[in-house]
């Protein structure tokens, strides 16, 4: 289950946020992290509230959009070869670059970020001719691309969403 947590401005400084979270949902993602498939029954008992008092929480933070449930997937066992890193330097505005990146169907994670690179992008590819061709005619085409650095996974060791809710 990978989640996405949702925040709201608090106080003068925007860019200080607060999670919207009381400690009975802190519980009820920590445990839907750990299974997905959860019964309402079972969360009922673990957390200490009524099966329908659970059920409307869970819904709460998913129509809020604190958090979904998805399916997480092996890309090697579904016939894609090679998953690969890029780190973008780009020229100007850093955002129109993004929101390209981001309507790509092959790349599942971009990051504005500051060091090295602008930006980081995931992309899951049948094989190395489809990663050529993404790279060639999709990104570097980006207007404000400048350049790129390909970093091809060579087994994931690790890969985990139940960081918990802190």
């Amino acid at each position: 289950m990978e989640l996405v947590a949702n925040c709201r401005v608090m106080g003068k400084n925007p860019h200080v946020t607060e999670p919207v979270l009381d400690d009975v949902n802190k519980r009820i993602i920590e445990q839907l992290q750990r299974d997905g498939r959860m019964s309402y029954a079972a969360l009922a008992k673990v957390v200490g509230l009524s099966e329908a008092a659970v059920r409307q929480r869970v819904q709460r933070l998913l129509d809020t959009g604190v958090m979904q449930i998805v399916a997480v997937t092996d890309p090697l066992t579904l016939g894609f070869a090679r998953q690969v890193m890029i780190g973008l330097k780009v020229e100007g505005d850093l955002r129109p670059v993004a929101k390209a990146l981001a309507a790509v169907p092959e790349i599942d994670y971009v990051v504005i970020c500051a060091g090295g690179y602008d930006l980081l992008v995931e992309l899951v590819c049948t094989d190395d001719e489809h990663l050529l061709n993404l790279l060639n005619d999709t990104i570097r085409s980006i207007p404000g691309v400048t350049a790129t650095e390909t970093f091809v996974y060579l087994k994931l060791a690790k890969q985990t969403y139940a960081w918990g809710t802190r």
